[in-house]
């Protein structure tokens, strides 16, 4: 097991003090580590993957330094772009050192998203032409310096990426302590448990990955519903309200609610303008705000440091409202029914979840197959 103190002093060792990506479980002790200890400046916790092998590839435009960019492997997709066409040794040739948590390794137990991102993650490094070294928890301190020392050599020979794969274990525990603490008064899964309670029954959810698709799928079975009204995007991050917008395009007479969460808003934030511009009467997209990646560690987003409402408001959103009380979401809620559409609402809840919240019983295909059925009648 590696320890992330020594982990951290060992890049910078190696001139290594620049970091750029989104947070991932698998990561998360070493994500909270160089949060409590970097400056904003210099660990940059970005909108999506390719931005972040982005950021790494300005920062050694101007400093001839080698930045680091972090990621779980499902982000591989978003980064596949600027690694291939920004960083490849046949364009610009910029090196980078990647730190990608494996999540759906082969033969290991895993949630369905992560499944076939698992097999192809070595796969994918071998074709993008990315040398790379697996790490385990029975990697010693002393061999991670050793594999750090080695790919900042090649990294600086061969000006091109070299990428470290991380399993579950690697690291040790470490907990981020400078936190910032919001006491809004609900949680995400009180919000979500009021839209539940406040919108008509034929209304369908198109709900975000992570927690919030979680929380939905245990609301549903408190109350004994059934699951065919939502549609629970498991995966592909960012993507919820572009699935919403096709639905409520090509099924008028459904009101289409778009669950959303303010990391995965940011990771792709040119859907609200698309939104904006198709005008879809019959689209209620509600932001749950609660400034953080909360799936993954708890990580910072820029969620509250800007005017979300405010943007769709400038993509074309007919309607745009932010709310922080429960009794303030029911009347926008009820208030929401009879307004024309887009619409949209941010509703700022505090961070965390449940300590015994499940996972769905049905797979994605038995929740694909359940909605679409639904969307027929």
């Amino acid at each position: 097991m590696i320890d992330v103190n020594e982990f951290y002093n060992e890049l910078l060792e190696n001139e290594m003090d620049f970091f750029a990506g989104v947070p991932d479980s698998l990561l998360k002790s070493f994500c909270a580590y160089i949060k409590d200890n970097i400056s904003n400046e210099k660990n940059i916790i970005a909108a999506n993957e390719g931005n972040a092998v982005a950021l790494a590839s300005g920062y050694y435009l101007a400093t001839r330094k080698i930045g680091v960019v972090y990621m779980q492997n499902s982000g591989l997709g978003n980064a596949l772009n600027p690694l291939a066409s920004l960083a490849d040794e046949l364009v610009y040739s910029i090196p980078m050192l990647l730190i990608i948590g494996w999540r759906g390794e082969p033969n290991k137990k895993d949630e369905p998203q992560h499944k076939k991102q698992g097999l192809i993650t070595t796969q994918t490094l071998d074709i993008l032409g990315i040398q790379y070294k697996v790490l385990d928890e029975a990697t010693s301190n002393n061999e991670m310096k050793f594999e750090l020392k080695k790919a900042y050599i090649y990294m600086k020979e061969k000006n091109k990426p070299y990428a470290l794969v991380v399993k579950k274990d690697t690291f040790n525990e470490y907990k981020l302590k400078n936190k910032n603490v919001y006491n809004f008064e609900m949680t995400r899964e009180e919000a979500i448990e009021t839209l539940v309670n406040e919108i008509n029954d034929d209304s369908v959810i198109i709900s975000t990955t992570g927690m919030a698709s979680r929380e939905l799928f245990e609301i549903r079975e408190k109350k004994s519903h059934d699951h065919s009204k939502d549609f629970l995007t498991v995966g592909s991050m960012g993507h919820a309200s572009q699935i919403g917008l096709a639905i409520a395009l090509n099924k008028k007479d459904k009101v289409v609610y778009c669950i959303d969460g303010d990391g995965a808003l940011l990771m792709h934030l040119g859907g609200l303008a698309i939104i904006g511009n198709q005008k879809p009467n019959n689209f209620r997209h509600i932001l749950i705000n609660n400034g953080a990646h909360d799936s993954v560690g708890g990580q910072e987003t820029v969620g509250f440091d800007v005017e979300i409402s405010k943007i769709a408001e400038a993509c074309g959103f007919k309607n745009c409202y932010s709310c922080d009380s429960k009794l303030k979401l029911k009347e926008l809620l009820e208030k929401a029914k009879d307004l024309e559409g887009p619409l949209f609402i941010e509703i700022k809840v505090k961070k965390g979840a449940r300590k015994d919240l499940g996972r769905p019983t049905t797979t994605p295909i038995e929740n694909k197959n359940a909605f679409m059925k639904f969307l027929d009648l």
